[in-house]
């Protein structure tokens, strides 16, 4: 949720499509890039056990620039400035099945928001559940497979 942070600029006018506006320099992949490494310095300056450093600062960044992917995916507003601050052009990508959400918490509460929200359950959660199912599945039958005595 970081990347949206930027909508705090609506209320010192800083406008939609600006390089600081919503969608904008948060959203892109370098905000993704220095976010994770800020985050693996102060956060996890000793790392963590049974991961390397170059491994959770990948995550960290994945993590962060699937909120922008994520964005890209949604049917409204002006797309994502992915690579901000090389380039402000903002993107889309060519399936957009993601109801768009209206900014405010307001709005958010309301029939619209609903639909965004059965929006997400379908296209961002399901298929979370289902990729974590199947990756649980297949570690719990790696650890039996190992333990298990021939």
């Amino acid at each position: 949720m970081v990347p949206d942070i930027d909508v705090v600029g609506f209320r010192f006018g800083i406008h939609y499509g600006d390089f600081w506006g919503h969608r904008g320099f948060t959203h892109s992949l370098t905000s993704a890039a220095l976010l994770a490494g800020t985050i693996l310095i102060l956060v996890f300056p000793s790392g963590v056990p049974n991961l390397s450093r170059l491994l959770l600062c990948s995550y960290l960044f994945l993590a962060t620039a699937s909120h922008g992917f994520l964005d890209a995916m949604t049917d409204g507003g002006l797309g994502v400035a992915f690579f901000a601050p090389f380039d402000n052009t903002r993107y889309f990508f060519p399936w957009t099945p993601i109801r768009v959400s209206p900014i405010g918490i307001s709005r958010f509460f309301s029939p619209r928001g609903l639909a965004v929200v059965r929006s997400e359950l379908l296209w961002v959660w399901f298929p979370t559940l289902v990729l974590i199912a199947v990756i649980c599945f297949a570690q719990s039958r790696t650890h039996s497979q190992t333990t298990t005595p021939p």
